[in-house]
């Protein structure tokens, strides 16, 4: 490869960081460990807004997705995954009735419904995640730095913050296990 193609992959690289950095502090991550689990807690909370409120009462499904790792930092090494998750919140609105049928899955699988008429309540569901086991902390070891990383990204389309979420917002949060 040519020196002019590395810099410019070096320069593409810095860009990519840049706006993972940038965008990553609209995701707040908060890790647990309480008892015999890790839980994780995190939020979105610019992305609902008036562009995704439309979109929502327009009658489009709108879907907010989560994925979750739990990763052991390994030192010269790439990293081990400890467990990934893949989390949906999805809104359906119904025009004729006026409610919101709410839906939340876990690597596909539901795991919880609701139907309201309050936008504050959908607004909470598309944005906020709190207190998701992770796993049991018997998977842990002791004295050892692990990080949670949380990929954000929403459907349909849109040119609001949604949009932003097509392309994936990262967020990480690093902490040491100590039993």
């Amino acid at each position: 490869m040519a020196l002019t193609d590395w810099r410019i992959w070096c320069g593409v690289a810095l860009l990519t960081t840049s706006l993972v950095a940038q965008t990553a502090d609209d995701l707040r991550i908060v890790p647990l460990v309480r008892g015999d689990e890790v839980l994780v807690s995190f939020e979105l909370p610019e992305a609902y807004d008036s562009d995704v409120h439309d979109l929502i009462f327009s009658g489009l499904q709108t879907t907010f997705t989560y994925n979750v790792e739990l990763r052991l930092s390994v030192p010269f090494w790439a990293d081990r995954t400890i467990v990934s998750a893949v989390i949906s919140s999805t809104d359906r609105y119904d025009g004729l009735t006026g409610r919101h049928n709410l839906a939340r899955t876990i690597d596909g699988r539901v795991v919880e419904t609701l139907v309201t008429l309050d936008e504050e309540v959908v607004k909470e569901w598309l944005t906020n995640q709190t207190r998701l086991p992770l796993c049991q902390t018997s998977r842990l070891e002791p004295n050892r730095d692990y990080y949670v990383r949380v990929r954000a990204w929403g459907r349909p389309q849109t040119d609001s913050v949604l949009a932003q979420l097509n392309n994936a917002i990262t967020g990480q949060v690093t902490f040491t296990f100590i039993p």
